[in-house]
């Protein structure tokens, strides 16, 4: 009696514990099988351009079967500081940034990092240590693009001396100063006169405001060239508006809406394309090798090119920006 009552006991126990080794078990098969969970801090979302970048994350983790827990910092630097301690404090298994500063979000990188989670920056980059990789594009090279296809048509319409204004970013920001360096080095020695507008935030509303001053105040502007699409169709409105249709107009972007205008052949010169969508893509790509503790380049670029008149024809423009979609990452 004595042996069937042990040999009970013992069995129960070894059912319970197993029920209890896969009651612990089953949920982390299954949270292995939803995959990785990656947090994403943006800058804000008040630009086409970062809602395309969202979108394209989005589209790229649920493709894969990851979660994309995404914050919005709306432009506002101690949420953005707090939105990445959250994102912490979950346990992603990568971190995403888009800093809204390249220096205040040093604090929260750094915790990160001491969390042991990777970190990758998307389109702009940090100032400090520990960040795995940063996902961009060369904004110096296409600042430089746009003005060289600037001087080009200048010189084509016999056009010396021009005075060109430039409507500028954000103030500080990295990719601001990128397409602004990139864009004078093209103009260095050419004979024009830059003139540097006010920081318009990349947001089209400000840069119509902007216009309308600059346009009282240098009304013998002969370019305009903001440092970004939505920027410069602002800016275009107002010139129209006021019947100037000898002034040209660039861009940075790619915005389809800016394309459609240049395949029109009107005084929009070109912008070089930055496909937020695939941008959102491959950051996505990165943070899933950097959490698997794969090697990855310290800078990843999807790619640009210039478009003009003579090539808008060749790029994709259904959704809201031209589609670009070079080959990165060996693939």
């Amino acid at each position: 009696m004595f042996s069937r009552r042990r040999l009970l006991s013992q069995s129960i126990m070894t059912a319970s514990m197993l029920t209890l080794v896969l009651g612990i078990a089953m949920p982390f098969s299954s949270a292995l099988a939803e995959g990785l969970k990656i947090g994403f801090s943006q800058v804000t979302l008040q630009s086409p351009f970062y809602v395309q970048l969202k979108n394209g994350a989005e589209a790229a983790a649920k493709a894969g079967g990851d979660t994309l827990v995404f914050l919005d910092a709306n432009g506002d630097v101690s949420k953005q500081n707090n939105d990445i301690q959250d994102l912490i404090t979950q346990g992603v298994n990568a971190l995403i940034i888009n800093p809204v500063n390249p220096d205040a979000v040093v604090p929260s990188l750094e915790a990160a990092v001491a969390a042991g989670i990777p970190v990758i920056t998307v389109d702009r980059s940090v100032n400090g240590a520990g960040v795995t990789a940063h996902v961009g594009r060369d904004n110096k090279k296409m600042g430089q693009l746009v003005g060289e296809a600037v001087v080009a048509r200048l010189k084509a319409d016999g056009v010396e001396k021009a005075k060109i204004i430039e409507i500028q970013g954000d103030a500080g920001g990295a990719v601001m100063m990128d397409r602004r360096d990139g864009f004078h080095a093209a103009l260095e020695g050419s004979g024009h006169t830059i003139v540097e507008g006010p920081y318009a935030e990349y947001i089209r509303a400000n840069a119509v405001t902007a216009m309308q001053d600059l346009l009282q105040a240098k009304p013998d502007v002969k370019v305009v060239y903001a440092h970004n699409d939505d920027m410069a169709l602002g800016a275009l409105q107002v010139l129209k508006e006021n019947n100037r249709n000898d002034v040209l107009v660039a861009g940075v972007d790619g915005l389809s809406e800016a394309l459609s205008i240049i395949a029109d052949g009107g005084n929009y010169i070109g912008s070089a394309l930055n496909d937020p969508k695939y941008l959102g893509d491959v950051t996505i790509q990165v943070a899933r090798e950097a959490a698997a503790k794969k090697d990855v380049a310290k800078f990843v670029d999807a790619g640009s090119t210039l478009v003009t008149s003579k090539n808008v024809a060749d790029f994709p423009r259904e959704g809201l920006f031209a589609e670009y979609r070079p080959k990165v990452l060996g693939q």
